[in-house]
């Protein structure tokens, strides 16, 4: 789907062909969000299985540092749809990879539709994190939406510049990936605590350092690092929450997320036209201090399951 779904972007003659066809591209992407982590998790010894979603983790935030200024260069060296024909075939590349390499796993714990919605009924600690996902979500992609806003208007950043403290963020972002990796098996709850608590005080920092260029990629790095590490928490949470049902309820972890960026950038512009941008990043360091605070009042003694 993502070979073909960048194939007709190249070649597309208008605009809402261009956006049905992201659409489905988007509905392949969630796929691969629900079953991914875990054919990695399944592929390794148990226990290397923390260590392989991390190295699948840490891949999305390589890609976001590469990928970008990439598409960047090829497009000015040529045009956006050779751009987009070059990643059609990428894609393809990878679906031949994929073909050849992965085992065949099919899933020990296939529900049904209906069953997959009346998990969180039922299972009160997928319940509890997938609405602390939820907060995280919300708060984290409300506010980092909006910080080439704030860093132009506090500190005057120039384009370049803010190129480079998201390159830093999505660095920091693989890092805390791999120290989660090693992290969630000593205390899976204190990992996303901890983590937490630093996604909280970046932006703090962010906002009373943040006119200083310096004191923006401190703050922007340890927002990186964090965000690694509670990222690779969350889905520990539930597969932990729901481990016989880890397929369905990382599909319905995956729904929560991707809703959640969306509404987070919705929220946060809205704060952002009406209260000012410096509103956004106070509105996400309550929704994450909000996902931490219910962390730490549940789940007590929970270990990362297998």
């Amino acid at each position: 789907m993502l070979a073909i779904g960048n194939l007709i972007t190249s070649i597309a003659p208008n605009y809402p062909l261009i956006l049905g066809t992201r659409l489905i591209m988007g509905f392949a992407s969630g796929v691969f969000w629900a079953i991914g982590v875990t054919m990695a998790m399944r592929i390794v010894p148990e226990e290397h299985a923390n260590r392989a979603a991390a190295v699948v983790m840490s891949g999305i935030s390589i890609a976001t540092v590469v990928g970008i200024p990439l598409g960047t260069l090829l497009e000015s060296a040529g045009d956006w749809r050779t751009t987009f024909l070059i990643w059609s075939a990428l894609s393809a590349v990878v679906l031949i990879a994929v073909a050849v390499t992965v085992p065949s796993l099919p899933s020990a714990n296939a529900v049904s539709v209906r069953e997959v919605f009346t998990l969180p009924l039922k299972n009160v600690q997928l319940r509890v994190v997938l609405i602390m996902v939820v907060f995280f979500v919300l708060g984290h992609f409300g506010a980092y939406t909006f910080v080439r806003p704030y860093l132009e208007e506090s500190t005057s950043a120039t384009a370049g510049f803010i190129t480079v403290v998201l390159i830093v963020f999505c660095i920091g972002g693989a890092v805390g990936n791999f120290i989660g990796g090693h992290t969630v098996n000593k205390s899976l709850r204190g990992s996303f605590i901890v983590g937490g608590l630093i996604m909280v005080a970046s932006p703090v920092l962010l906002l009373t350092i943040g006119a200083n260029k310096v004191g923006v990629i401190i703050a922007m790095t340890l927002w990186g690092l964090a965000f690694g590490v509670v990222q690779l928490s969350q889905i520990n949470m539930t597969l932990s929450a729901a481990p016989q049902q880890f397929e369905a309820a990382m599909s319905l972890n995956t729904m929560a997320y991707n809703t959640c960026i969306a509404l987070g950038a919705l929220i946060g512009g809205l704060f952002a036209d009406h209260v000012g941008v410096s509103s956004v990043v106070w509105f996400g360091i309550v929704l994450v201090a909000l996902a931490v605070i219910l962390r730490s009042v549940t789940g007590r003694g929970t270990a990362p399951a297998r």
